[in-house]
């Protein structure tokens, strides 16, 4: 039985079958939802905590 991840930019779920599997050459693996989430961590270096869309950014509120 497969279960739904959770992805590591935004926090939001991964349905089963979606999102990209990314590992670093350290051997982590980083699962994300949308290349939206995958660009803005590995390639801008963005921060979820200060990002409106991202679920981190609401509980960063709470």
């Amino acid at each position: 039985m497969h279960k739904e991840e959770i992805c590591n930019f935004c926090g939001s779920t991964i349905p089963v079958g979606k999102g990209f599997l990314y590992v670093r050459r350290d051997g982590t693996i980083l699962k994300f939802c949308s290349r939206k989430c995958k660009v803005s961590m590995l390639e801008m270096g963005r921060n979820p905590r200060k990002l409106k869309w991202t679920k981190k950014y609401e509980r960063k509120i709470r």
